[in-house]
């Protein structure tokens, strides 16, 4: 199935092109086939080898003195399956969703031109993360690293106000403050070892290997939007909704987690000390991030602080592996597919509510269930999902965190568990307060609503969102299954 892997990475790049070419007209029905296209050739790459592992050498720099056979190519094992199929998955809704968001009809950010461009880099950003997850060694992590955050700046600032264009670059200085650590850690280990693999980071000298975790776990707290990089991802919400999905649920913030999880898996043992350090800091992240979450009175922020704390559950779950606890990190890995299906659910009702109404003000949104029943039923499972309520999706990576916590025992495991579940009940609290106020508050007089029905305000959606928004709902209940099965196979013991 090397053609499935090879074509997964390749369609995205071409279909962003592609878009880019075909103009206004056939930019959309280009993305919605290359998205397609995209997940149809990753689920067949990842189901015909699964759980085997699949390793291609495909090139290397004839300048550059190493030992590494192939300096570029693709690795499929059960982490990067896992996380592939998040990518194309989560790519294929937000894809489809933009189709119908993306319009002259959206009463907060009504688009007329300029398709082509969203599309384009779009379609990038996806391949981007596909060649991210399947990268076979750090120096290819790396480029495809950079690449993300190139796609996010233009993704972020694509509505070109002052405001998107601020965020956009705000993004783009803070993770690459993370970058330099990433650029250090490669000399570090080229210099040390002649490689740039991940095995030949596992056989370091002992000092290069804690450094290099170190400036790695810099980089990757960057990437994640973690304490004390947590400030641009909130501000990144002056993104098109469909983008805030993608780069919350599957890129970006996700290829931050998964370099952690890719070095402690690949390049075990970890450090203890790296262990402890991930794990700490995750919890102060997650604690910061729920303080700010309940101060939000804009939809979307309130969503990006929620992401930030799921991103530290991620990390805990690592931090736990890094540890010696496999059901932790099993956890962490789950956490990635299960957040990414409510995150995605949760950002893409807030985009229809926008589409609808104009506004994204909690105070100003109230009495909208009769009007958007799907939109309910989609926040609320998307909400319940997120906090963790058996039987969703994150009740299950949530669950294995806490028995990691146990797994690595004592006195701290305990506390770790009672924070966690601390955490999650306030959250719970949080969203369904807002969820019961947006859709089943009073409804509000004309003169106070943020669009008044008689404006045309609460009319339907397109379809294309509605449906994205019911496969969304549907995922938060199946997806869970799917990652329970593949987690499995991942193995922390060297």
């Amino acid at each position: 199935m090397s053609q499935a892997v090879a074509a997964s990475l390749a369609f995205p790049f071409a279909g962003a092109v592609l878009a880019l070419l075909v103009g206004e007209r056939y930019c959309r029905a280009v993305a919605v086939a290359t998205v397609t296209v995209t997940l149809a050739s990753a689920a067949a790459a990842v189901f015909s080898i699964f759980p085997s592992e699949l390793v291609v050498a495909l090139g290397a720099l004839r300048w550059l003195d190493s030992v590494d056979k192939g300096l570029f190519g693709y690795l499929l094992d059960p982490l990067s399956a896992i996380v592939l199929l998040v990518v194309a998955g989560i790519g294929f809704l937000v894809g489809l969703y933009a189709t119908g968001y993306l319009g002259p009809g959206n009463l907060e950010h009504p688009v007329r031109q300029g398709s082509p461009r969203f599309y384009f880099w779009l379609l990038a950003f996806e391949g981007s993360m596909v060649g991210l997850v399947i990268s076979p060694n750090l120096l290819q992590l790396f480029l495809f690293w950079e690449m993300t955050t190139l796609c996010s700046w233009a993704l972020i600032s694509y509505y070109q106000s002052q405001e998107s264009v601020a965020a956009g670059f705000k993004a783009l200085i803070m993770t690459h403050i993370g970058g330099f650590g990433f650029v250090v850690a490669l000399a570090l280990l080229y210099a040390s070892t002649g490689s740039f693999t991940f095995s030949a980071l596992a056989g370091a000298p002992a000092g290069i290997k804690v450094a290099c975790f170190a400036l790695l776990l810099v980089a990757a707290w960057a990437k994640a939007a973690q304490v004390p990089f947590h400030t641009w991802l909130p501000s990144a919400m002056a993104a098109p909704t469909p983008v805030s999905a993608y780069l919350h649920a599957a890129a970006m913030v996700k290829a931050g987690v998964f370099l952690m999880a890719r070095v402690v898996l690949s390049a075990k043992p970890a450090p203890h000390a790296i262990g402890e350090v991930m794990l700490m800091m995750a919890l102060l992240t997650i604690a910061v991030a729920v303080f700010f979450m309940v101060l939000q009175n804009d939809l979307k922020r309130m969503l990006a602080f929620s992401t930030i704390a799921h991103l530290g559950y991620v990390l805990v779950g690592v931090g736990l592996g890094a540890l010696g606890s496999t059901i932790g990190y099993r956890g962490a890995v789950l956490h990635i597919l299960c957040h990414s299906v409510a995150k995605t659910t949760l950002f893409l009702v807030v985009g229809a509510l926008a589409y609808a109404t104009g506004s994204r003000n909690i105070n100003a949104l109230t009495g909208l269930s009769r009007k958007m029943p799907v939109e309910a039923m989609a926040y609320f499972t998307g909400a319940l999902a997120a906090a963790g309520i058996p039987p969703l999706a994150c009740f299950w990576s949530k669950f294995y965190i806490l028995a990691g916590a146990l797994d690595v025992g004592g006195t701290a495991g305990v506390a770790v568990m009672v924070f966690l579940l601390v955490e999650s009940a306030i959250v719970l609290g949080w969203l369904i307060y807002v969820g019961h106020r947006i859709f089943f508050g009073a409804a509000p007089a004309p003169a106070t609503a943020a669009r008044p029905a008689e404006e045309g305000a609460l009319g339907p959606r397109p379809v294309a969102m509605s449906a994205v928004l019911i496969m969304a709902t549907a995922l938060c209940v199946l997806v869970p299954w799917l990652g329970l099965w593949m987690v499995q196979w991942l193995r922390l013991l060297p």
